[in-house]
């Protein structure tokens, strides 16, 4: 795709997120990373990662994506929300680039293939905002067997999202609050356009999942979360893992207190009730199992990000032969 388009001879419009930023010659869009520089897209942190790490795969979180497996995880600086509570903001809300670092597509890609890691990860900040640098990476890695990850928080542009599922197989979206007036006043997007990504995500061929960081007093009503819940099971389907994380101070919300387990466990009752199949909590202690929805049978047992699968095969629990959504090899 080309990631942007001309409107005359003083702006472009940049077509890497719902934001649709015009840019005049020399003038860069709310990402912080995409500029006008003579007439053409330039994003400023192509090649020039600012976090590379070796994760399990557990942490992005997708708990039915090759549990036990390592993703080569990436991700660079700026972003196109303003997420009070974001726990990598020193990269996300800074947009100075390290051009001393540089790794081409095919560096990160061999990187992975030395680590062994079943999958790359566009994650740590924003990566519709780096698409180009993600998609170039992507490319390759499909060409060496690797799968792809994206754990976003859901405002690709409608160009990026057909041409994802080319070369994406899995992400992780946050779904943030189910509040039109939060999404807009404080996170500077619009609720309804991650929805419509969401959508695109779950009729797509890329396994989705999702995830809400519940905030006391921001999120965590039981009437925003009814909410959330029968959008999942209406929209998007029962079989989508809705990952519930515990909120912990830090950047602008220091002053607010952590999610007390009590909300979190509300939370996981109203999605069951809802018929979502498979919840799990996040950033606290607690059994993050995968378990059969038909018997109960444990099918991957998990300890903190350690997994290991035990009773499922051919997709299936092999205790009754429910299919248990996902991608198991």
């Amino acid at each position: 795709m080309k990631y942007f388009h001309y409107n005359d001879e003083d702006s472009i419009t940049c077509l890497l997120c719902k934001h649709y930023c015009t840019l005049k010659e020399g003038r860069g869009g709310i990402c912080g990373i995409n500029y006008n520089i003579n007439s053409e897209l330039v994003n400023k942190t192509y090649s020039h990662p600012s976090a590379l790490h070796v994760d399990p795969i557990e942490k992005k979180p997708l708990y039915h994506f090759l549990p036990a497996s390592t993703s080569l995880s990436i991700g660079t600086v700026g972003c196109n929300l303003r997420c009070p509570f974001c726990q990598n903001y020193s990269i996300s809300q800074t947009f100075e680039v390290d051009e001393s670092v540089t790794y081409m597509p095919e560096d990160i890609v061999n990187l992975a293939i030395k680590n062994r890691c079943k999958s790359i990860s566009y994650t740590y900040n924003e990566p519709a905002i780096w698409y180009p640098y993600a998609k170039d990476i992507g490319v390759l890695a499909k060409e060496a067997d690797i799968k792809n990850v994206f754990v976003s928080s859901g405002y690709e542009s409608k160009e990026v999202l057909q041409e994802l599922p080319s070369w994406l197989d899995a992400a992780n979206i946050d779904l943030k609050s189910f509040s039109h007036d939060y999404y807009k006043k404080v996170l500077k997007a619009e609720l309804d356009g991650v929805l419509e990504s969401l959508v695109s995500f779950s009729k797509s061929k890329i396994w989705l999942e999702i995830t809400t960081l519940l905030i006391p007093d921001v999120n965590d009503s039981s009437v925003e979360i009814e909410k959330m819940a029968e959008f999942i099971v209406t929209k998007l389907g029962r079989d989508v893992p809705w990952h519930l994380s515990a909120f912990h101070p830090d950047y602008k919300m220091n002053e607010t207190a952590p999610t007390p387990i009590a909300t979190l466990q509300r939370a996981k009752e109203i999605a069951k009730s809802f018929g979502i199949r498979y919840v799990y909590l996040g950033n606290v202690l607690n059994d993050g199992s995968t378990y059969c929805p038909k018997c109960q049978t444990k099918l991957v047992a998990r300890d903190g990000y350690r997994a290991e699968i035990l009773n499922i095969e051919d997709s299936k629990c092999t205790h009754c032969g429910e299919v248990i959504a996902g991608v198991w090899r």
